[in-house]
């Protein structure tokens, strides 16, 4: 097993599900985040709750080499879309992404079926494209 799908039991446990986990530096330390979802949000005691069943796990099997921080949160409301599931999981919301042709879409989501995403657009254009062709994206929030 991974140890992602390991964390993954962990925070499913609790009722949260995992949105993603990541590796980067800040200010010179190592930080390895896990970003937890739930219906209706996550609270910080859920995020207590999953850091305290999770550390130990990384005890036996550390993330990266060396010293890191584990920091366990929900992945905000402007977040990076990497899988069809994150897609899935943004119907109704705006999103902003780019294909590896370069084309730029902005949008509602209207829709992920058959490997594809559907947005509507603010002009009211519907725009569908294949996952495998976008190269970045992410939710947005207008204020």
């Amino acid at each position: 097993m991974s140890l992602e799908s390991d964390i993954k039991k962990m925070v499913e446990s609790i009722g949260l599900s995992l949105y993603d986990t990541a590796v980067f530096n800040e200010n010179e330390n190592t930080i390895f985040r896990v970003s937890v979802t739930a219906p209706g949000g996550v609270s910080l005691d859920q995020c207590v709750e999953a850091t305290h069943l999770i550390s130990p796990l990384l005890d036996v099997t550390p993330p990266v080499g060396g010293e890191y921080r584990l920091e366990v949160s929900s992945p905000g409301i402007e977040r990076k879309l990497k899988t069809l599931d994150h897609f899935a999981q943004s119907i109704g919301e705006k999103v902003v992404f780019s294909t590896v042709n370069k084309e730029k879409f902005d949008g509602e989501v209207v829709s992920v079926e058959n490997e594809e995403i559907t947005i509507k657009t603010k002009e009211g254009e519907t725009h569908s494209v294949p996952f495998r062709s976008i190269s970045k994206a992410k939710t947005y929030f207008e204020w």
